[in-house]
C-alpha cells in the first residue's frame, strides 16, 4: 500500500510544481486533479501526457488515482450545481470522463474517481439513481475494457438517503469496473462510524483519502490530529480486513501552505499506521531522506 496526497491541495501551483513538492515531502504516490489548473480534457491534451509521465516518474511517485469531477460535474463547478445538464453539456462530461479512463491507463493508474452529485430538487432519489446508471453505462464499457476502476466518492451535501442507499447502488450496478473511493473524513460527516463503513464496503474499496473532521463533523477537510477521527479504530478494521490498495492524503483546504499541511499530516499519520499494523510501501526510505533534506 502507497501513501500518497492529492495535487488539489496544489491548485495555486501548475501540476508540475505539485508534482515536485509532494515527490520532495516524502509521499510515494500522487493523485492527480483532473480539473483546472491541473489536468483538464478541454486544455491538457495527449500530446502534454508523455511529459506528465515523465515528470512523475522522476521524482519516484506513482499515479494512485485520478481525481475527476465528471458525470455531473465537470470543469471546476460544483456537482451539486450540475445534476441536470443539457445533453450537449452532459456529451462533455461523458467525454471528459472516457479521456481520463485513457489517461489513467497511460499512466499506469487502477483507478479514477467521481462524486456521486445529488438530485434536482424535483427529481427523486429512484430517477436520479436510475440516471446515474444510464451515464456510468456510458462510460463503463471502456473502463472494463481498459482495466481502469471508475470509483464513486460519496460526498456529504451531494448524496440523499443513508449509508444502505449507496451499499445498494453499488451492488445493482453489476460491474467490475465500478467501486468505491472510500473518502474517511466524508463518512463521518454523514454520521457513520468509519471503520464500520469501511468493513461493510470492502469488497468494491478501491481507493481511500485521508483527512481530519471536527468533531462538529462539518464537513471542512483538517489536517490528520487537528480532528476527532479514531485513525487508529480505522486503520486496524483496515489492517485486520487485508486492505492493500493505496491510500491518499486530501488537503484542498490548505491552498495557501499545502507542503506545510502535507509535511504535519507525515508527522501524525506515520506513527499510527505503523501502530495499526498497515504496512506502507517505502514510505521509511522516504522519510529519511526527507530528514536528510531538511
Amino acid at each position: 500500500m502507497i501513501l500518497g496526497y492529492s495535487s488539489n491541495a496544489f491548485k495555486k501551483h501548475s501540476i508540475y510544481e505539485a508534482i515536485e513538492k509532494i515527490g520532495r515531502l516524502g509521499f510515494r504516490g500522487i493523485e492527480v486533479m483532473c480539473k483546472k489548473p491541473h489536468v483538464h480534457a478541454s486544455d491538457f491534451g495527449e500530446a502534454e501526457w508523455p511529459r506528465l509521465k515523465s515528470s512523475i516518474d522522476s521524482v519516484g511517485l506513482k499515479v494512485i488515482n485520478l481525481n475527476c469531477s465528471t458525470l455531473f460535474g465537470v470543469g471546476n463547478g460544483h456537482p451539486a450545481q450540475q445534476a441536470d445538464p443539457s445533453e450537449e453539456d452532459l456529451d462533455d462530461r461523458i467525454a471528459h470522463t472516457l479521456q481520463s479512463l485513457r489517461l489513467a491507463s497511460y499512466l499506469g493508474c487502477r483507478n479514477i474517481s467521481i462524486p456521486t452529485g445529488t438530485p434536482p430538487k424535483d427529481m427523486t432519489e429512484e430517477a436520479f439513481r436510475a440516471l446515474f446508471h444510464q451515464r456510468l453505462d456510458k462510460v463503463l464499457p471502456l473502463a472494463e475494457d481498459l482495466e481502469v476502476e471508475v470509483l464513486v466518492e460519496p460526498e456529504p451535501g451531494l448524496m440523499r438517503g443513508n449509508f444502505d442507499h449507496f451499499k445498494t447502488f453499488i451492488e445493482e450496478t453489476r460491474s467490475s469496473a465500478l467501486g468505491v473511493n472510500f473518502d474517511i473524513g466524508h463518512f463521518y460527516c454523514l454520521g457513520d462510524d468509519p471503520s464500520a463503513a469501511f468493513e461493510r464496503l470492502f469488497p468494491w474499496v478501491g481507493h481511500v483519502h485521508l483527512e481530519d473532521i471536527a468533531r462538529s463533523r462539518i464537513h471542512d477537510h483538517l489536517i490528520p490530529g487537528r480532528g476527532a477521527i479514531d485513525f487508529l479504530e480505522i486503520f486496524k478494521t483496515m489492517a485486520r480486513l487485508g486492505y492493500d490498495r493505496d491510500i491518499c492524503l486530501e488537503l484542498y483546504t490548505y491552498l495557501d501552505m499545502p507542503v506545510e499541511a502535507g509535511r504535519e499530516s507525515l508527522a501524525y499519520i506515520l506513527p499510527v499506521f505503523e501502530e495499526a499494523g498497515l504496512e506502507l510501501e517505502g514510505q521509511n526510505e522516504k522519510g529519511k531522506l526527507q530528514e536528510a533534506r531538511a
